[in-house]
This record gives C-alpha cells, sequence and structure tokens, in this order.
C-alpha cells in the first residue's frame, strides 16, 4: 500500500452539503463539527505518517488526516470502530468534520482503523518513535494558538492508569501461564505430556483453582510447578520465541527457586527478588504493580503538562510508562524535551517532582521549576541568608554578613565546613539561630548549599506569587477525573504498554478537543452579549 496525501477537499457537484437546507446548514455549523472540520482535520500532518506505507506505486492508503480524525471522534464521543465507520457512512456530520462530503463512497472500512494502529505500534517498536504522540503534541500546540494560550506557564501531574486485568493469586498466576502453554501446543497439534491435557478443557482452571476440593493449595500448587518445571524443560529451544513459553518461563523465574532436590518451590513472599516489576497477570506482561496512597494499583502510570492561559488550558504533552516509574524522573524527561529555554518557563508541581538535582537542571535549561508541598525535613529560615558560590562548595557570606576565614568542601557529603571570626559571631543577632559551634579562638559552620536552598524555598512558598501559583496547580486535578469518567481510561478495550498509550493517546487528544469546543462557545457567548449591550 503506497502513500497519497488527501488533497480531495474541494466541493463537488454530488456534494452531500448541496442537499442541506439552510436551517439544516445553521445547526451543522453550531454542532461539533464545524470547529473541527475548520482547526483540526486542517492540522493533521499526513506526511509524518509517510513512513508507514510503501515508496512503490501501488493501491493507495486511507487517507491518514481522515484516521487520525476519526480515531479522535472516537474517543470525544465514546464510540466503537464500527459505530465510528457507521456514524463517518450515515451522519453528515462526521464527513463535514472530515472532509469527505464530496466522497461518492466514505473510505472507511470494517478494519481500516485496526490496521493503521497496527502499522503505528510496529512502527514504534522498531524505531521507538511514537507518530501518534508526535501528532497530539502538534495538534495541541495548534489548539493552544487558537486559544491564545501561554506556553510560558505550565503544570503537571501524574495518575494512575490501570490495566484492564484481573488480581491474580500464585496459584492462579502460575496455573494460567501452564495452561496458555499447554494450549499453544494443542493449536499447534504438538505432544502433550500425558496428565497435563486437562489443561486444554474449558472448565479447568474453575476445577483446579475452585472445585478440587480433594487437594488443598499447596498440593495443587506442587502439581502445577510440576507440570510447569517439565514444559520448560522439554521444550527448551522449540518455542523460545513464543511468547507463552517467554512468559511461562518468566513466572518461574520470578515466583520460584530449585531446593536440593531440584524440585521447584515458591519464593518467600518477601524475598527482595520479588519486586513490583513482576509479572502481574500474563495477559498484560507490561504491567507493574505499585502501592500509592493506600491503594494498590496494576498497570500504568501517565504523567501529564498543561499549558496555563488566563482563562483556559490545554494539555501540551503527556507521558506514558510502567506505573513504577517516579514523577522525578518525569520531570527530568520533560526538562530533556524542552531542552534551554530563550525565555523564562515556569513549570509548577507537587513536592514528588522536586529534589535540589531537579532545581538544578530546571535552573541550568532556564526553567523556573515552583513545588507546592516540601518533603523531607525542614531547615531553619535563618540558612537562607547564607551565600554559596555557584558551584555550591564555598560560602561566600554567612547569614550575619561575614566572609569565612577558610572553607573546605566535602565532595562525598557536598558540605562546606567554614570558620569564623569568634568575636564577631558573639555579636551577631543570628547566633542563636545559626547555632555555630564556639572554640577557644573561632567559630565554625557546617551546611551544604542544599540547605540554603531548601530554606530559600521555604521562604519563598510564603509569598502571595507561591500562593498564585499554588492554586493554579491545583486545577491539573480534575484531569485524572475526567479521563477516569468521561473518557474510561482505566476500561480500555486493549492490553499492553504500546497499546493502550496509543489510546490514552487519542483520549487525551479528544479532552483537548472539548476544551477548545469550550472555548469558542465561551467566545460566542461573549458576542452574543455584546450584540444586545
Amino acid at each position: 500500500m503506497s502513500f497519497v496525501k488527501n488533497d480531495c477537499t474541494q466541493i463537488s457537484f454530488n456534494d452531500s452539503m448541496l442537499s442541506l437546507t439552510e436551517r439544516e446548514r445553521k445547526f451543522l455549523d453550531k454542532s461539533w463539527a464545524k470547529p473541527f472540520a475548520d482547526n483540526i482535520f486542517p492540522a493533521i500532518k499526513e506526511d509524518d505518517f509517510a513512513v508507514l506505507y510503501s515508496d512503490v506505486a501501488s493501491r493507495p492508503n486511507t487517507p491518514v488526516n481522515i484516521i487520525i480524525g476519526s480515531l479522535i471522534l472516537k474517543e470525544l464521543l465514546g464510540l466503537t470502530d464500527d459505530e465510528v465507520m457507521e456514524s463517518l457512512m450515515f451522519d453528515i456530520r462526521f464527513q463535514y468534520a472530515l472532509h469527505t462530503t464530496s466522497f461518492k463512497e466514505q473510505p472507511l472500512s470494517d478494519r481500516t482503523l485496526s490496521r493503521f494502529r497496527e502499522r503505528c505500534l510496529t512502527y514504534e517498536a522498531m524505531t521507538g518513535i511514537d507518530l501518534i504522540k508526535n501528532c497530539i503534541t502538534s495538534l495541541s500546540a495548534q489548539i493552544a494558538d487558537i486559544m491564545g494560550i501561554n506556553i510560558a506557564l505550565k503544570r503537571m501531574d501524574s495518575m494512575m492508569v490501570a490495566s484492564n486485568i484481573k488480581k491474580l493469586s500464585r496459584l492462579e498466576l502460575l496455573y494460567t501461564c501452564v495452561a496458555n502453554f499447554v494450549k499453544l501446543l494443542h493449536k499447534n497439534d504438538d505432544y502433550i505430556p500425558t496428565g497435563m491435557e486437562h489443561y486444554c478443557e474449558a472448565d479447568d482452571y474453575n476445577k483446579v483453582i475452585y472445585h478440587t476440593r480433594s487437594m488443598d493449595i499447596s498440593e495443587k500448587m506442587e502439581k502445577v510447578l510440576c507440570d510447569a518445571s517439565l514444559l520448560v524443560k522439554k521444550y527448551a529451544g522449540l518455542y523460545d520465541e513464543s511468547s507463552e513459553y517467554q512468559l511461562l518461563v518468566r513466572v518461574i523465574g520470578e515466583q520460584t527457586i530449585e531446593d536440593e532436590n531440584g524440585s521447584l518451590v515458591l519464593k518467600d513472599r518477601n524475598d527482595e527478588t520479588m519486586d513490583s516489576s513482576i509479572l502481574q497477570n500474563p495477559a498484560d506482561s507490561d504491567a507493574t504493580y505499585r502501592f500509592k496512597s493506600g491503594k494498590q494499583h496494576r498497570g500504568y502510570v501517565a504523567n501529564l503538562t498543561e499549558d496555563i492561559g488566563e482563562n483556559a488550558s490545554i494539555i501540551s504533552d503527556y507521558d506514558y510508562q510502567a506505573n513504577t516509574y517516579s514523577d522525578s524522573q518525569f520531570l527530568k524527561n520533560t526538562i530533556e524535551r524542552l531542552g534551554k529555554q530563550e525565555e523564562t518557563l515556569t513549570i509548577v508541581a507537587d513536592g514528588a517532582y522536586g529534589g535540589e538535582e531537579n532545581i538544578t537542571m530546571a535552573k541550568d535549561n532556564n526553567i523556573n521549576l515552583v513545588t507546592t508541598n516540601f518533603q523531607g525535613k525542614k531547615p531553619e529560615d535563618i540558612f537562607a541568608e547564607f551565600d554559596f558560590s555557584p558551584d555550591g562548595k564555598k560560602v561566600l557570606k554567612c547569614a550575619g554578613g561575614q566572609i569565612p576565614a577558610t572553607n573546605s568542601y566535602n565532595a562525598r557529603t557536598e558540605q562546606c565546613r567554614i570558620t569564623l571570626d569568634k568575636e564577631k559571631c558573639n555579636r551577631c543577632p543570628y547566633k542563636d539561630q545559626c547555632k555555630p559551634k564556639f572554640h577557644k579562638t573561632k567559630t565554625s559552620k557546617v551546611l551544604s548549599w542544599k540547605t540554603t536552598s531548601r530554606a530559600k524555598q521555604l521562604r519563598y512558598m510564603k509569598t502571595s506569587e507561591f500562593m498564585e501559583l499554588a492554586k493554579i496547580r491545583n486545577g491539573i486535578e480534575s484531569l485524572p477525573s475526567i479521563l477516569r469518567r468521561k473518557y474510561r481510561v482505566d476500561e480500555m478495550p486493549v492490553r499492553g504498554s504500546l497499546k493502550t498509550k496509543l489510546f490514552f493517546g487519542f483520549k487525551v487528544a479528544a479532552l483537548n478537543y472539548k476544551k477548545l469546543l469550550d472555548y469558542l462557545s465561551g467566545l460566542d457567548k461573549c458576542a452574543l452579549k455584546l450584540e444586545f449591550c
């Protein structure tokens, strides 16, 4: 299939728009379709997706801008792939939004959308380039420009995204991996070891896990482990490339050890290797475990970055990782993507995004990082008055204005030890707060630039400027709720990191377009008010 750009945007004699009455046309112009047709559809960069198709002349592709537009509308309106296809065939709003009113036959077939997603996923798996994210962030920039949003102020927050999988016990997990591999053998008409045929029976799961009253849990586990060990040894080298065999090997490696007899036994639950990255369910091998805010999470974590305008906001960027990924690392990734800023940019986030390393990294890129809560031990306010050299290795002046007589730097602790004039320290009004160590002829003090930086941060958190920025950051906390409630991010019809990220991206695009609709609706109301003034 070769790549061809969609340049068919002119009205033909057969255009369905020509048959609309004036009243119908007015309602169409007031619908969600017109802003999409005018602002979103033309902004979709088809050329970026040319890499998914052949250079050899052949049957042309379904226009990429129609596919991308359809996938955004799918999430906006909560439709299935089939419902999107039907809507494009029979709903003039979809045809208007996607510039297909002049088409004799609508271009989507029953597998167009799924095949396009597969192409994008395969390309990302091979190259690491996420074409969908690039497209969505580009559309976000277009929407931000329309809404007049200042990109110099951003806020950031993360959210857990649940994988659509069942929580499994260790027995259920091991049984499922064994059963999946045995079923693969059956599918390939390969030899199934004697006594393991039952794994292929439809109701075997319930029989083994719940209904076998003659065996306790330990006996059931022993039998499953014995079968697992036999399968791994017998079919080594024969099914190494199959996901079923790989997951069986993985779960055995993560959950078991060999005893002195060479038999598999379960690891202790407190074993240090039993971390949050171990397999949760073979249905989604990428999903990880995390305990946060008193809740158990199995799945992924998404980081959202919003650009803030005077009366509006837009999600300008997002990141999607295993749910063990830290907020701190998300910020590092964002700063790296943004790079050195010509004009100062402010990012407002909660305390989990902070830390001296992140503050320094942000400062080096002309980014002002403001975190709205403080983590760790609070230093005394007086330490904000100490001046350090830019590299943090020398104290230039103490709180009382003294220049240290000596300064020694400990690279391991990143602390400076300074000596000061004893008499001046005795007369210093900050003596009781600073608490230097008095010696016979001098005083000494040990502190680091981190202490000073944290003290300055605490002082800044008491200012009116900080209070306003904190209020701004609070606004992003509504996004997780909206994405869960309206766009159902925890109920995605796919599993796996790349697949769920793709769906998540289109949900972000749909949310951004809804923000644009709300913005334009507000402008219409303002215009109406002015008309009657």
